[in-house]
């Protein structure tokens, strides 16, 4: 079973970081496997505890990201752990942006776990501070 080398997780890695900022369902979906999965093992009111297959990537982030006032602007404090799996690739980030709706910023850590299989993902577990980014729509 091929893998990718590191170099090609981190490429994988740029790529997923981009399609957050641009906010683009089409790219990140687009990096997953047909059935690839995303996980979030830490929920918030609303949100989905996964998205089963590329498609359902798609939709999912085309709605949320549709309906949310919360504008991304800088994926910072980035700290990349490889694992001994060279298939996982461990990633430490926080999130910044600007709420469009009162111009307030905000600022939502965390943690990515994303298994890369073929040059597509095939897992991710997104601990994601959804709760702190809820508190910062002021809907928590």
């Amino acid at each position: 079973m091929p893998t990718p080398p590191a170099s090609g997780l981190r490429d994988i890695l740029a790529r997923y970081q981009q399609a957050m900022l641009d906010m683009s369902a089409d790219d990140l979906a687009d990096l997953y496997a047909v059935d690839g999965v995303h996980e979030f093992p830490f929920t918030a009111p609303g949100m989905p505890p996964r998205f089963q297959g590329s498609e359902e990537v798609r939709a999912g982030y085309r709605a949320a990201w549709g309906g949310s006032p919360a504008q991304p602007r800088e994926i910072h404090d980035v700290v990349v752990h490889e694992s001994t799996d060279p298939e996982v690739i461990v990633v430490e980030q926080t999130v910044s942006g600007t709420l469009t709706t009162t111009g307030r910023s905000f600022s939502v850590p965390g943690l990515l776990v994303i298994r890369v299989r073929d040059d597509l993902i095939v897992h991710v577990r997104d601990y994601m501070d959804g709760l702190g980014l809820a508190r910062a729509m002021g809907r928590a």
